[in-house]
């Protein structure tokens, strides 16, 4: 179990087979010797990919993937050495199709903005990401592309380069918080065929029976005004834009600091 779930983080495997894989570095060591290969590396990580983002990150195996090319799991190998290689392949593919905003001209709280958004929209694509440990992230062209255009948010700020990190870590854990909020709701929507709406519904009677207003007032009286803004008892999307302004505004006292 501990090596299975070592395998499903980013940098677990061998760093070196990695980095070749991911840099697709002529005559590396990313992939073993074996059968003529009828495939590429590319249509093994598209394959691991289609998989995470329909079952997630945790139905992912070799043989699912070998699956889905239609090839037998030894195939597989011929290309990646293993999942751990494989998940660093995938994080830096999807890594490398997110948008880009042009930022040219845009002032800095448009520009943080816009990088919000677009990971947004990345972990919206592929939840997987979102729960995946990126400690040890994949270094490869992706998320090097990634890096550099995301850190162009804070560039001319007055920051200096280690801030400029902290800064944009800062604003993308913000972001994952939250798509896992949007993610997780989604999931106990489908796995218990209710609506939020309708899962509070049927635990109403109940609540009324056990619940004492009067000895949580406070709780009382802010859960039911959420409830009704929300309909449910979190919205993603207003803890999203409640959250990034705040975001911002502590940004904007170090920024105007400088």
């Amino acid at each position: 179990m501990a090596d299975k779930r070592a395998k499903e983080r980013s940098g677990a495997g061998d760093p070196v087979r990695t980095l070749e894989l991911l840099w697709r570095v002529p005559g590396g060591q990313g992939a073993v010797r074996g059968p003529k290969q009828r495939s590429s590396v590319e249509a093994v990580v598209a394959a691991a990919v289609a998989i995470a983002d329909a079952d997630g990150i945790g139905a992912l195996t070799m043989r699912a993937v070998a699956n889905r090319l239609g090839c037998t799991p030894m195939a597989t190998y011929t290309y990646v050495p293993g999942k751990a290689e494989l998940v660093d392949l995938m994080l830096d593919t999807v890594y490398g199709e997110m948008s880009r905003t042009d930022m040219t001209d845009l002032p800095w709280r448009d520009r943080v903005t816009a990088i919000a958004a677009e990971n947004r929209a990345l972990l919206a694509l592929h939840p997987w990401v979102a729960y995946l440990p990126t400690t040890r992230p994949p270094l490869g062209p992706g998320l090097v592309a990634k890096y550099e255009h995301e850190l162009r948010a804070f560039d001319g700020l007055g920051l200096d380069d280690v801030e400029m990190d902290a800064a944009l870590t800062f604003v993308l854990g913000f972001v994952t918080s939250v798509a896992r909020i949007a993610i997780d709701t989604a999931r106990a929507a489908a796995d218990s065929a209710m609506t939020d709406s309708e899962w509070w519904a049927r635990a109403a009677p109940v609540l009324a029976q056990v619940f004492d207003a009067d000895r949580y007032p406070l709780a009382a009286r802010i859960g039911a005004a959420a409830g009704r803004a929300h309909d449910a008892a979190y919205s993603a999307d207003h803890a999203y834009e409640f959250g990034l302004t705040r975001v911002l505004d502590g940004l904007a006292t170090l920024i105007e600091s400088r």
